[in-house]
């Protein structure tokens, strides 16, 4: 595969040592460095003693993930003075999520296709770019677009996950590959989005594809050779016999009796990816990582003998230089719905011991609504709660299992339920403020219809859930529809006090999906929204402090850091991720073509951030709707099970990807059917669907676009009549 590197550096960087920076005063609340070293020569000490004050040094900020800085530059009383510093354009109109990583004055960030950046923390200049040429096909693979969280740095190093399965380290100093290994099989349908972790000489990655069906792991690679060092499995082998891996043990202990021997898990992995959290527990010298959803989500189809399954929907932890399994807390056994606990999982020492003796405790909101704290040694239940509005079960008992309702465990008939896939809380992270005792949670209410899909049949490079997502969508939904389905849709920041078991405040936000958040010690919460608004908050009170229109989506987690004395706020903004590709009726507005760019603020800045200019999207069919109601309702199905998850339901589509009810292509059966069945665009990540529908389904599916089209302009005539001309005369 094709890769480059560009460099253009502003000055020489002298690789044997930096000179000592020049330090503020105490109040400006900078961090002493030690003496001159070498270029990024970041290690487990530095990370552990600087990050998340001068320098932001690992994805969480620290290794306890709590996402809160130590600089006070910034606080409550100036923050209304922050303006644009400087802007840089990551030219992608796909997804952006990556939290900036700042070393020795050096940002580094990465984009869609797991493109990387190093920049000039301090201006903005390009230093060089890095693209691992990733074959664009792979993008059928992502459930969830193309998107990359970041990047680890260690030893002069910077590693990044590549979307393809690959883990590469590049010199921290001109972009040049240093090793690179293939992690998973990628005949398989994986992929990798999340940021690595980096401790001890080893450097920690997971993976993703679930929803399409593989076997999840955590694996730990030498920072130095790329070497593997450890692997644990968190589905058991489908014959449950050993691995020869980390896991082993485990399943032999505890996870195999969950498992049935037989069900789509034996042949398909089972899911149980690790896409997200992976934490450094330094107390007890243990990883902590966040396990996803079974595969298909329908545990009838994947293990019909109705076990928990671990670890799927678990948090779980092993030793640090084996891998060996410590413990585990499952947060939704027998997962049935996507309810994937990979959100952030944050350390912290709260008075939750005996007579309020100091506790070390690990904190998540996962997808499934309930705020768990537990003990980070040993994995034992404290406590939760509901954190945003569940209808599928009605609390937890004493050991923190689901009290679930007998309708959430849905059959043929559809059951609206809450959270829906998309969760109470998705990958945005969360912070948490030590001095104020409260975890920020980006928190929504995405409600999903669940019915078992009576077609199902494991399909490879496929989505193979198990669910009908045309349960109870009319074939010809007008604009009304979408409408109703956007009122339905809620987001709002929670200040939750983990002590108290209860929000403290919150702030009601215009649509779900808002960004991640950042704390700070001058008491500042910052948070991006979907529809581009920055915004600083009291994170005592709630209140709103300042805000900045971004113009493009703030989904990233913000960071800050301090060069020169001045305090620095970045965030990354782009359109895309998973509710633009399967959600896009929730938007007012279509969003337009690449917007992605970096972000940094300070005081007195007076930057602007340009906008896109590129033309606005010609919202009219292409074509007369063809096709009878039997046909149109049955490319309604067709749709919903192969082309909802990018090009979103109802063929609303939020602009990121085409949508097809505008789209050229859906004018001409046979250019409709060089792409969708001939591939004739998978260099862009569009795939050929020959090997899932035939070629009626695939013109079935044009008839629905093509009525969903004229549905939107001329919901009166929508419906087209029975005798309506044949597909191939049109």
């Amino acid at each position: 595969m094709s890769k480059f590197v560009t460099a253009r550096w502003a000055s020489p960087v002298m690789a044997g040592a930096l000179a000592a920076l020049v330090l503020a005063a105490c109040g400006q609340g900078q961090v002493q460095k030690a003496e001159p070293r070498g270029f990024a020569a970041v290690d487990t000490a530095r990370i552990s003693a600087e990050s998340a004050g001068n320098e932001w040094l690992t994805y969480g900020g620290t290794y306890d993930e709590q996402r809160h800085s130590k600089l006070t530059a910034i606080n409550k009383e100036n923050v209304g003075e922050l303006g644009v510093a400087w802007t840089y354009d990551l030219a992608t109109n796909r997804g952006v999520e990556s939290t900036p990583i700042v070393v020795d004055g050096v940002m580094y960030v990465t984009s869609a296709w797991s493109v990387v950046y190093a920049l000039d923390a301090k201006t903005g200049e390009e230093k060089w770019v890095y693209d691992p040429g990733a074959d664009r096909a792979v993008g059928v693979k992502a459930c969830c677009d193309v998107v990359n969280r970041g990047v680890a740095v260690y030893d002069g190093k910077v590693y990044v996950g590549v979307i393809d399965g690959r883990l590469e380290a590049l010199n921290a100093e001109t972009g040049e590959v240093i090793w690179s290994k293939v992690t998973v099989d990628q005949e398989k349908p994986y992929t990798i989005t999340g940021a690595p972790r980096v401790v001890n000489g080893k450097v920690l990655i997971g993976n993703g594809g679930a929803e399409l069906g593989v076997r999840g792991y955590l694996s730990a690679y030498d920072t130095s050779s790329g070497d593997l060092v450890w692997r644990f499995y968190t589905v058991p082998n489908p014959k449950k016999q050993p691995d020869g891996a980390a896991s082993d043990d485990a399943f032999v202990q505890v996870g195999n009796v969950t498992w049935g021997d037989e069900g789509a898990w034996t042949t398909d992995g089972g899911g149980g990816t690790v896409w997200d959290s992976i934490v450094y527990d330094e107390v007890n010298n243990q990883i902590i990582f966040g396990v996803g959803n079974g595969s298909p989500w329908n545990r009838t189809f994947r293990d019909p003998s109705a076990g928990d399954n671990l670890f799927l929907s678990s948090i779980v932890a092993v030793d640090l230089e084996t891998g060996a399994y410590k413990w585990h807390f499952q947060t939704t056994p027998g997962d049935n719905w996507d309810y994937t606990a990979t959100q952030t999982i944050i350390l912290a020492d709260l008075p939750l011991g005996e007579n309020g003796a100091s506790r070390r405790v690990a904190m998540q909101a996962p997808k499934n609504g309930f705020f768990y704290v537990i003990d980070a040694a040993t994995g034992e239940y404290i406590s939760g709660d509901a954190y945003v509005p569940t209808n599928w079960a009605t609390g937890l008992d004493e050991n923190g299992r689901p009290i679930e309702v007998p309708e959430a465990r849905y059959t043929k008939q559809p059951f609206e339920q809450t959270p829906g896939p998309l969760g109470g809380h998705n990958w945005h992270p969360m912070a948490f403020n030590p001095d104020e005792g409260l975890a920020y949670i980006p928190a929504q209410e995405i409600p999903q219809a669940y019915a078992e899909d009576s077609r199902f049949t494991a399909r490879p490079v496929s989505w193979n859930t198990g669910i009908d997502f045309s349960a109870g969508v009319p074939p010809i939904a007008p604009p009304d529809v979408a409408k109703f389905l956007r009122a339905s849709l809620k987001g709002r920041l929670i200040a939750w006090d983990p002590i108290a078991r209860a929000p403290r405040w919150s702030v009601e936000h215009e649509n779900a999906w808002n960004g991640g958040v950042l704390s700070t010690a001058g008491g500042v919460v910052f948070q991006g929204k979907l529809g581009g608004e920055f915004v600083a908050y009291d994170a005592a009170t709630g209140d709103k402090l300042w805000s900045h229109e971004l113009k493009s989506g703030g989904a990233s987690g913000p960071g800050t850091f301090m060069i020169d004395g001045e305090q620095y706020v970045t965030i990354t903004t782009g359109w895309g991720s998973a509710f633009a590709l399967a959600a896009g009726f929730a938007y007012d507005e279509k969003v337009e073509s690449t917007v992605g760019k970096v972000v940094t603020f300070k005081l007195g800045a007076t930057g602007e951030i340009a906008d896109s200019g590129l033309p606005p999207i010609d919202a009219t069919p292409k074509a007369e709707a063809f096709g009878s109601m039997a046909v149109i309702s049955e490319g309604a199905v067709h749709y919903a099970r192969n082309c909802a998850v990018c090009h979103g339901p109802l063929g609303v589509s939020s602009g990121v990807l085409p949508d097809l009810r505008w789209s050229a292509i859906s004018a001409n059966a046979d250019a409709w059917k060089g792409v969708v069945l001939d591939g004739n665009l998978a260099a862009n990540g569009m795939v050929s669907f020959a090997d899932y529908i035939t070629p009626d389904e695939s013109e079935a599916i044009r008839a629905y676009v093509l009525t969903q089209a004229h549905a939107a302009v001329t919901p009166a005539e929508a419906a087209p009549a029975e005798e309506s001309p044949p597909a191939e005369d049109n």
